[in-house]
């Protein structure tokens, strides 16, 4: 039996998107990670001191030299690893055991469009597989993994691989009665204009509950005025998955995965478009989106009626998915 080894961006994550990003992950993986031992290690953490990389022991050894080794999705690539912690937690004297890695639905970050330093394209080039071509989540993030040297094609985020047509006309196109919105603290907050959007929620709906996706964002919307109605969600993926199965709800809000998640269960959502990924994703995919810098656009949008209309590149899908004979 073949060993097989999933880079895990969910475990010491901050954002239940990754939670969700590794469903999909090993979902989209299923009929090849039911034939092997899977094991799993984390991005987001050192997985090794440089020392035990050093004494090779069997059981490193064995990680090292897995068939294959995913890493799932994430804006894990980062164009600075010298930075004080970057999203994959990886330095020189520590990625050895994990050379060969192959990337699912990968996303570059921020400022990936400039280039890297010399250090962080020797660790990557080193660490990433040459073989395979990997997965990026978008065309940004695709530029970047070939800029690093290393072949790759856009197969969108995936977390939106099951989005099918068929599966889109499921999504209802006429408002909801009910929303769970999410919000975006940290690097995220724009308070003007999310204080707009709670009170368009507010006033459009007549249940509103919001999902606490990630660390922060509950203290976030404790911030804001006239939320003494809002219900507000358990901090987890279980509680989200619940909520979204047993209720006919739409989803508004900034978190890109909560609104993709939501779309996982047919039903109608509007990401609102605050950072690269957003708006690199419906660039190409065509989410239904709204700019926060034109969040007054919100309210003609909520009570409007809108189809799902997601645009996979399925062809790209399976080509990626036929190097493994998935």
């Amino acid at each position: 039996m073949d060993n097989i080894l999933l880079l895990d961006t969910s475990i010491a994550t901050d954002n239940i998107g990754d939670e969700i990003i590794m469903e999909c992950t090993r979902k989209e993986l299923a009929p090849l990670l039911s034939k092997a031992f899977v094991r799993t290690l984390p991005t987001h953490v050192s997985p090794f001191h440089w020392y035990q990389v050093w004494r090779k022991s069997n059981a490193l050894m064995s990680f090292a030299n897995s068939k294959f080794k995913f890493v799932g999705g994430s804006n894990i690539l980062v164009p600075n690893l010298l930075t004080h912690y970057p999203q994959w937690n990886i330095n020189m004297f520590n990625y050895q055991p994990l050379k060969g890695c192959i990337l699912v639905g990968v996303g570059a970050g921020a400022g990936a469009e400039s280039g890297s330093n010399w250090y962080t394209r020797y660790v990557y080039k080193h660490l990433l597989n040459s073989e395979y071509f990997h997965s990026a989540r978008d065309e940004r993030s695709k530029k970047y993994m070939e800029y690093l040297g290393i072949k790759a094609i856009n197969t969108g985020c995936v977390t939106m691989w099951m989005f099918t047509s068929e599966f889109c006309k499921t999504i209802p196109t006429k408002k909801a009665d009910k929303v769970v919105f999410t919000l975006t603290a940290g690097y995220g907050t724009a308070v003007e204009q999310d204080q707009y959007m709670i009170d368009i929620l507010l006033k459009s709906y007549k249940e509103v509950y919001f999902f606490p996706q990630c660390i922060g964002d509950f203290e976030y919307l404790h911030t804001f005025k006239n939320i003494e109605q809002i219900k507000i969600l358990e901090a987890s993926k279980a509680a989200y998955d619940e909520y979204l199965t047993n209720n006919d709800t739409d989803y508004v809000g900034t978190r890109l995965h909560g609104g993709v998640y939501a779309m996982r269960h047919a039903r109608r959502a509007i990401i609102v478009a605050i950072d690269e990924r957003a708006r690199a994703i419906n660039a190409k995919n065509n989410l239904n989106c709204v700019d926060r810098n034109n969040i007054t656009e919100i309210e003609a949008m909520i009570n409007s009626d809108f189809e799902t209309n997601i645009k996979m590149d399925f062809e790209s899908i399976k080509r990626w998915k036929s190097q493994f004979c998935i």
